[in-house]
């Protein structure tokens, strides 16, 4: 298997070395994305494909009375999710799962935003995960999607022949599957690095 595939499922040592690369690496990415998220200091978020965990902390941070959970489903995610968390778990403000976004248990209309940062390219049926995101969203909740890859440009590619299963969406391709699952107001931002994060919202009962 190649070192890259621990992209799409880290597993083994070489998981463990991506979950902490991708903590380092996507810092940038998150930054900038997160200004697109609604301004509640106490929102109730999840992070679907929570990786090396950097990003639920960042979210904790950012919503100092709220609440976050995280789901992913590699086990080495979860632990280092979990160990990078420990405080906020011990507090009872996060909690983080093991699983499939596809599949996911949480309760209706709960969350106030779902962020998935650098994982829909993995994602093996991105209609289903969409409509279950938008079952848990409360009505007007928001559904942030960042990625570095916006397949603008024909060096994002190389990455999909690199690493199976990945599929890099366009701006337009991913605004399109989130209307198809009823969502409303989507936006696609893009800076000039060529990064693309797509909003979406919950149509208001």
């Amino acid at each position: 298997m190649s070192f890259f595939e621990n992209t799409r499922k880290p597993t083994g040592f070489g998981g463990k070395v991506m979950v902490n690369l991708m903590n380092l690496c996507h810092a940038p990415l998150a930054d900038w994305g997160m200004k697109f998220l609604p301004l509640l200091s106490d929102a109730k978020v999840l992070d679907c494909g929570c990786g090396g965990g950097a990003n639920m902390k960042r979210l904790l941070k950012k919503y100092p009375q709220g609440i976050v959970k995280g789901i992913d489903y590699s086990p080495v995610s979860v632990e280092k999710t979990k160990k990078v968390n420990e405080t906020a778990i011990a507090e009872g403000r996060c909690a983080v799962l093991q699983g499939s976004v596809a599949d996911m248990i949480f309760a209706d209309d709960w969350f106030d935003a779902v962020t998935a940062f650098e994982t829909v390219y993995f994602w093996p049926n991105l209609p289903q995960c969409f409509r279950v995101i938008y079952r848990v969203l409360k009505p007007g909740g928001t559904f942030l999607i960042c990625n570095e890859s916006s397949g603008d440009t024909d060096k994002d590619e190389k990455w999909t022949e690199i690493i199976s299963g990945m599929t890099i969406y366009s701006g337009d391709e991913l605004k399109t599957f989130l209307e198809n699952a009823e969502f409303c107001n989507v936006q696609i931002h893009k800076n000039k690095i060529g990064w693309l994060c797509v909003t979406g919202q919950k149509r208001e009962e």
